[in-house]
């Protein structure tokens, strides 16, 4: 669910400030809604941020060993990039009205591909703490979306698409006071609405819409992409293809299998996220924030994220812990409970197997954690009464039918086991995620969307790409993806071992898989499949 913390090895030396003016274009009328309605477009036409041409955006991204390797993942641009700034209209995780605000990248030039009516990214970002979170920003590379930003240019606009990306309610310029975090109700409506004001500004901006609609996003963004393709296809309107990356589409497995023990990389941000946003949209996960939340970390954590000061500073000054979720100490079986129960306890505080994920795992526990044995025992307790499918043991692959933990209840709410895309679909991702774990999400998914009704996977309705796997063969139309990860994942621990690591650089890898050896790779593989969907005719 991490956003692109790690990417600024790939990205950070890039500068684009300078290679074009700011001001609105001009062409159209220009228009003002105040309204606040749900895709009004505040703006019309919205703030043009910068202009690149292709050349210049290849030659800053050449200038640099860090913007030589992005531009081997990503290709040359064929096409300059218009970015401009949208602000809308939407709504919170309780419905309440508020506004959001994002990019919209427009390319421009004379090739073909960039040139008349161009298809429609519409781009999910992932989990960020800092609250003035801006894609749009592309001039200031000490912006925290920057890397983010400069990733979806190179792999989408600069090739001919038109990119739709909100910062979400709760960030930038937001009113909003929380971020309906993982909410997939309101983040649908939020990404919904973006398009909707984006289509609004695009005759205004020299943009024009094909008709064809494409979905994306990574980690948060990739549950966001699948809960908006979810809902639009809920409402009847056409969808071509979604690309969802390591996104936690099965959220209730996947935070079961945190409370059993299985400690992500994360947690410790994803927890208090997580709960402020279910709290706010549903008011029933807490009478008190110290329900949850051992008394070092209760005070102001509903306020918390996201912030103003950065997640180093958070840590630093004892906001948050590093990565002690749970105690140490394992919780305390109810009197009167049988012996196994309390031996269960034990063996999950924290779990020794499986052995090559225990010292990960073990990271997740200590003597000052963030939530309480109560809070963990009160949600394991509904765990083993009323099993999730998935976790800890396979048997329907769906949620719990009726839990009764109301946490767990929000979890289920905006669990994405409920669906069956009828559009082609590319989930990605890599099987030794530690933050989103690939068996509980991308995994269980393509399984329930493959039986009992099979979704025809030959023909390229469903497609898996699991980055970190071996090449199939010549026809293995992921091959480049796959050889380029290899390639990254293998550099990665070779520097660390440079470095001075002793484990072989494993640790160096750990920490960098979710944020920046995946993404890259995920996103431009997005891409191909969108590519190949549209040249299929689909």
């Amino acid at each position: 669910m991490r956003h692109f913390i790690g990417l600024a090895p790939i990205v950070a030396a890039l500068l684009l400030a300078g290679c074009g003016g700011g001001g609105s274009d001009t062409g159209g009328s220009s228009t003002t809604d105040n309204s606040g309605s749900r895709g009004s477009l505040q703006y019309n036409p919205p703030l043009r941020v910068t202009g690149l041409s292709a050349s210049d955006f290849q030659a800053q991204l050449s200038a640099s060993s860090t913007g030589k390797g992005l531009l081997a993942v990503a290709g040359t641009p064929k096409c300059g990039i218009n970015f401009h700034y949208i602000q809308y209209g939407t709504v919170g995780g309780a419905g309440e009205a508020t506004n959001g605000t994002g990019a919209l990248m427009v390319p421009t030039g004379t090739d073909p591909a960039c040139s008349g009516a161009r298809p429609i990214v519409l781009y999910a970002h992932g989990t960020t703490t800092a609250k003035a979170y801006n894609i749009a920003n592309i001039l200031d590379s000490s912006n925290d979306a920057y890397g983010e930003s400069v990733l979806v240019a190179a792999a989408f606009a600069a090739q001919g698409f038109i990119v739709v990306a909100p910062n979400y309610a709760g960030y930038d310029a937001s009113k909003l006071s929380y971020h309906p975090y993982l909410n997939a109700d309101q983040e649908s409506k939020d990404m919904i609405d973006a398009l909707t004001a984006a289509r609004t500004a695009l005759p205004n901006v020299g943009g024009s819409d094909s008709g064809k609609l494409f979905i994306t996003g990574y980690s948060q963004g990739g549950h966001v992409a699948m809960a908006t393709h979810r809902a639009l296809q809920a409402l009847g309107k056409s969808v071509t293809a979604s690309a969802p990356l390591s996104g936690p589409y099965a959220l209730a497995a996947l935070v079961d299998a945190v409370y059993y023990g299985n400690v992500n990389l994360g947690s410790t941000i994803f927890t208090p996220m997580l709960t402020t946003s279910y709290q706010k949209a549903y008011g029933n996960i807490y009478s008190t924030p110290s329900d949850i939340y051992s008394s070092n970390f209760a005070t102001g954590i509903d306020t918390l994220l996201p912030s103003t000061s950065s997640l180093s500073t958070l840590l630093t000054q004892g906001k948050l812990p590093q990565t002690a979720l749970f105690s140490s100490t394992p919780p305390t079986a109810p009197a009167g409970s049988p012996a196994s129960l309390q031996a269960t306890l034990n063996a999950i505080t924290p779990p020794t197997t499986p052995a090559a994920q225990a010292a990960l795992f073990a990271l997740g526990f200590g003597s000052n954690p963030l939530v309480t044995n109560n809070a963990r025992l009160a949600y394991l307790l509904d765990a083993l009464a009323n099993p999730d499918g998935a976790v800890p043991n396979t048997t329907t692959g769906l949620p719990a039918s009726a839990p009764t933990n109301t946490m767990r209840q929000a979890f289920k709410t905006n669990d994405l086991r409920n669906w069956t895309p009828t559009r082609p679909v590319l989930m990605c991702g890599g099987n030794g995620d530690p933050t989103v774990f690939y068996s509980v999400n991308t995994q269980l998914l393509a399984k329930l969307w493959s039986a009992p009704s099979p979704m025809a996977m030959g023909t390229g309705l469903l497609n898996v790409l699991d980055v970190d796997s071996a090449v199939t063969g010549a026809s293995d139309p992921f091959a480049a993806a796959k050889v380029g990860f290899a390639t990254l994942k293998a550099s990665t621990a070779a520097a660390a071992v440079a470095a001075g690591a002793t484990d072989g650089g494993a640790s160096a890898v750990v920490q960098a898989y979710h944020g920046s050896l995946v993404p890259p790779f995920c996103t431009v593989a997005a891409r191909g499949f969108f590519q190949q969907v549209l040249a299929a005719g689909l």
